[in-house]
């Protein structure tokens, strides 16, 4: 009987962590579509309808790092550190270079065929110092780097194993996080998600400790009544939206910075709510066991390479624009991408080339 509760247990932890993965996908691919220079607009209530529909979102890569603690947690025990990351190196880095490898083509494709038409030459005369330009553009400052940034985090972990459950361990790396964050106004070293190497770690670590202590923790969420929750959320969400006016005004490099504290508050907060929501099964339809790590992958490609041919031509002036239209075009754009990329991968799960979106 007991056993068969465990795995009643393990089958519902899924249930909401493919939600919770599918949401956060959605977010992640949302913030991405966004074409939008920060501080566009002069009205401070066009820039307050910006901050929140961006801001809206900005938990969605916390929360995917939280999920990525809570799976790797029984991993972590079960295997040994060079089985694991055997695994996860073979499902993981092998369709990333794939679809990097793609990015590059595509670029160097684009760049040939700009040369035939009387554009630059730099294709034919420094063919691999453009090469070499694209890929480190590729892996440092797309999306891409998330899924290096991701597996450095895991090694670190890793690398620190015997000290996983300790409270002190955890404090260091949340300190290493706040650094990013007061980095945001001191500008101690360049403020960018590429060089957030060791930010995202503490929130890898704090999903390890909600595995750990799982009915622990749903027992401390499902006492908070609905109001006092939905409250947090709301509260922290506008505090978040605050922040980044502040940043905006005092001219920052990146006002929507996830590691912000407030976001950090928000993303906690919001991560609180899904578990409390637990699972919906509307998106476990969407198979985001099978297919969140594949959009991932392909929605950068998408986004870099298939947007531009459709915008270019449009020449549209997002400066010029009203708020509400280049919101529109925003969402719009984030459900083409999505679209596209949920598309693709259901179609490469059906083939022998499975293996280039992780399956």
């Amino acid at each position: 009987m007991e056993k068969l509760e465990e795995k009643e247990n393990v089958k519902e932890n899924f249930d909401f962590v493919d939600t919770i993965r599918c949401i956060s996908m959605m977010g992640i691919v949302f913030e991405h579509t966004s074409a939008v220079e920060t501080g566009i607009y002069k009205s401070t209530f066009d820039t307050l309808v910006e901050t929140s529909l961006i801001q809206s979102f900005k938990f969605s890569t916390i929360a995917f790092f939280l999920i990525g603690g809570i799976l790797i947690n029984h991993k972590f025990q079960e295997y040994s550190a060079g089985q694991y990351l055997k695994n996860r190196f073979k499902k993981t880095i092998k369709p990333w270079l794939f679809w990097l490898f793609v990015y590059i083509v595509l670029m160097c494709v684009d760049r040939y065929v700009s040369y035939l038409r009387g554009g630059d030459t730099i294709i034919v005369t420094n063919f691999f110092g453009y090469v070499w330009h694209l890929f480190g553009f590729g892996l440092f400052y797309t999306p891409s780097w998330f899924v290096l940034n991701f597996l450095i985090c895991i090694c670190i972990l890793l690398a620190f194993k015997r000290y996983l459950y300790s409270w002190i361990f955890g404090a260091i790396l949340g300190l290493i996080s706040i650094t990013y964050s007061l980095n945001l106004y001191h500008d101690w070293f360049i403020a960018s998600h590429s060089t957030a190497l060791f930010g995202f770690v503490f929130y890898l670590w704090l999903g390890v400790i909600i595995n750990k202590n799982f009915e622990l923790v749903m027992g401390y969420i499902r006492r908070i009544s609905w109001p006092v929750i939905i409250l947090l959320v709301v509260v922290t969400f506008g505090l978040a939206i605050s922040e980044s006016w502040i940043l905006i005004k005092i001219k920052a490099l990146d006002a929507y910075n996830t590691l912000r504290i407030t976001n950090i508050l928000y993303s906690l907060a919001m991560f609180a709510l899904l578990l409390k929501i637990g699972k919906i099964k509307l998106l476990h339809k969407l198979e985001p066991r099978q297919t969140t790590f594949g959009i991932y992958l392909v929605h950068f490609v998408i986004i870099v390479r298939l947007m531009p041919l459709i915008f270019q031509p449009l020449k549209l002036n997002y400066a010029k624009y009203s708020v509400w239209l280049n919101s529109g075009i925003h969402l719009l754009t984030f459900i083409a991408v999505y679209g596209i990329s949920f598309g693709l991968v259901q179609l490469i799960r059906k083939t022998r080339y499975r293996w280039t979106v992780g399956l």
